[in-house]
């Protein structure tokens, strides 16, 4: 016992020492203990969104005349022109498509420059297998109208209905139509209607005398500039300048184109001056 006594009085003091050794060290580095269930991430970080902008017009667009324009307002393609605010539009049938017809004539005579549109063989009810009706050609895009606001815009038919039998409620209804589509589109412009060119009803004028009477009452229903021509061959001696019955020689566009210019100018549909153009 005395000998174990000894040792452990030997090996007590290095016991501490290392004891104390062990204590004044460092640490181990501890794992810091992670949640068991997963953390949603946070928001990522982003630039902000540049904001929405309206779909430019034309002009910022800087497109070239005859461009065409998708207008968000109507989702219609529409033609860009180099003068929208002094251009007339006509809207008509083969007496309206002969480059210098008498509506052309008579219309640019009041200081308008033009935009035609319409087919030969149509009407407000008439189609000729190309295009539609008027109203139909519009709502379809067989022909386009221009972007902007034009001052004046000038409807001319009839033939086509009175040849191809179109009944009275036909002709209105799509007249009106057409009419109720031009003035939502171009509140600012002034619509304008001319009848169907006919001999007159004492001088076999017959159905399309009949159809000029027709859009006259349409005409005045619904406020419209009527200009009648469903008796000019006979009244202004033009009879003699048909080159097959309905449509005119030269001489008879430029004979009747005089005569319109001088109904539309009563009318006061006479070209107005910039100060008072309507700006698109």
């Amino acid at each position: 016992m005395r000998q174990s006594s000894a040792a452990f009085r030997l090996l007590a003091p290095l016991i501490a020492v290392g004891v104390l050794a062990v204590g004044c060290g460092p640490s181990p580095a501890t794992p810091v203990s992670t949640p068991t269930r997963s953390a949603a991430p946070g928001p990522a970080q982003t630039a902000a969104a540049p904001p929405l902008r309206t779909a430019p017009t034309p002009s910022a667009l800087d497109l070239p005349v005859g461009s065409l324009f998708k207008n968000p307002a109507n989702n219609r393609n529409e033609l860009v022109l180099a003068d929208v605010r002094h251009t007339a539009v006509l809207i008509g049938d083969s007496q309206a498509m002969p480059k210098d017809s008498w509506p052309q004539q008579g219309i640019a005579a009041l200081g308008y420059k033009l935009h035609v549109v319409g087919m030969g063989g149509t009407g407000f009810v008439a189609a000729n297998g190309k295009t539609g009706n008027y109203i139909d050609a519009l709502q379809r895009g067989d022909w386009i109208l221009p972007y902007g606001d034009p001052p004046l815009i000038v409807v001319q038919g009839g033939g086509n209905d009175a040849s191809q039998k179109a009944t009275d409620a036909q002709i209105t209804s799509n007249a009106e139509r057409l009419l109720a589509a031009l003035k939502k589109r171009y509140p600012g412009a002034t619509v304008a209607m001319i009848g169907t060119l006919a001999r007159g009803a004492d001088h076999g004028g017959g159905r399309r005398t009949e159809v000029d009477a027709l859009l006259g009452r349409v005409a005045a229903k619904h406020g419209v500039p009527f200009v009648s021509t469903g008796d000019w061959l006979t009244r202004f001696n033009a009879v003699g300048d048909l080159q097959d019955g309905v449509h005119l020689k030269p001489s008879g566009h430029v004979k009747l184109g005089a005569v319109l210019a001088r109904e539309l100018t009563a009318l006061g549909l006479t070209a107005r001056p910039d100060s008072i153009a309507a700006v698109p």
